[in-house]
């Protein structure tokens, strides 16, 4: 049984990753439905929550239906990280996460995310200030290292879980790699099979397909899985890895119709939490994603995304229905 702090997750819990402009609180709706077992928010800024940035705090809403849930913050200050976790602490997720891995320049630049995975004493002490600072659990997601030459994932796993970290999520790439190339979990596998650590890890990179999840877990014997870019558009990857689990069979595919349903859901919690223009806006990233692999879809995709109400959207999906002989009772409506 895997346990966060008091936080009971399962035998091999499934992990939805945060991801920047993606994580929000309609997508893991969608994921939470579809057999994600533990959630993260967006990565948040620290200094961002300090200022009372109106985009930062928009990231901690959270809610019971998701549950459990973490709350991801970054940064490289240890005071501003100690404040941010007061403040996270005070929107009562079930636990706050640390990103010491996100590759991304904008991040880098302010010596935060993957950027801290060059200097160890002061990842050291930026946890150890978000520990201080909370009732929490406090977990972390990070990288093998900065490059090739730097792969420090073993000592960082130690030295984290002596400040008191309660997980640790691996995911099996350099920042020098950012996301190309073949994800290499044997570093994984050395943290779990370490007689030093006794906290959770968790493997992140490349899991696609039921197949491979299960591959991974007997091969390199990790506490879960989580799962980030297979998941956009695709919800159903959850519990398609959890029954092939089980069963060594698969689920059914998602049939058309349940694409549009899932897609129609997503976009009316888009628009109930974020208000109909923004919503929508928000929603255009994913039409890709939940029609991936339909032939002749750009007119459609393209009607999608460039739509201004939500009925017109609506009405659109009901169309693709109709056009691939799939053909839905009726358009939903949104409420």
């Amino acid at each position: 049984m895997v346990k966060i702090g008091n936080i009971i997750l399962g035998d091999f819990p499934l992990l939805l990753a945060p991801m920047e402009d993606v994580s929000d609180p309609p997508f893991r709706a969608v994921c939470k439905q579809n057999g994600a077992d533990l959630m993260y928010t967006e990565f948040i800024s620290s200094e961002g929550l300090i200022r009372n940035a109106i985009k930062s705090r928009q990231k901690l809403d959270i809610y019971d239906s998701e549950r459990p849930i973490g709350i991801q913050i970054f940064g490289g200050d240890e005071e501003s990280m100690g404040l941010s976790a007061q403040i996270v602490d005070a929107a009562q997720p079930d636990l706050v996460d640390i990103n010491f891995g996100c590759p991304v320049k904008k991040v880098v630049c302010k010596g935060a995310g993957a950027a801290i995975l060059k200097d160890l004493p002061k990842m050291v002490k930026v946890t150890e200030a978000v520990v201080r600072s909370t009732n929490l659990p406090v977990t972390v997601k990070t990288r093998l290292g900065w490059d090739e030459d730097s792969k420090n994932v073993e000592e960082v796993a130690e030295r984290l879980q002596d400040v008191g970290i309660k997980a640790l999520t691996v995911h099996g790439r350099t920042r020098a790699q950012m996301y190309k190339g073949d994800a290499d979990w044997t570093l994984i596998a050395r943290i779990k099979n370490n007689p030093r650590i006794h906290i959770p890890i968790f493997g992140n990179g490349d899991i696609d397909s039921p197949e491979k999840a299960l591959d991974y877990r007997n091969r390199f014997g990790v506490d879960g899985i989580m799962i980030g870019r297979a998941a956009i558009g695709y919800p159903w990857i959850f519990n398609e890895v959890k029954h092939f689990m089980a069963t060594g069979t698969h689920l059914p595919e998602p049939t058309l119709a349940n694409r549009i349903q899932v897609c129609s859901a997503h976009l009316q919690k888009s628009i109930e939490w974020k208000g109909e223009w923004v919503g929508i806006v928000e929603m255009r990233r994913h039409y890709t994603h939940y029609f991936q692999g339909l032939p002749n879809f750009k007119p459609y995709r393209t009607r999608l995304v460039t739509a201004n109400n939500a009925q017109d959207i609506i009405d659109t999906l009901a169309e693709i229905a109709e056009a691939f002989g799939q053909p839905i009772e009726a358009a939903p409506m949104l409420s």
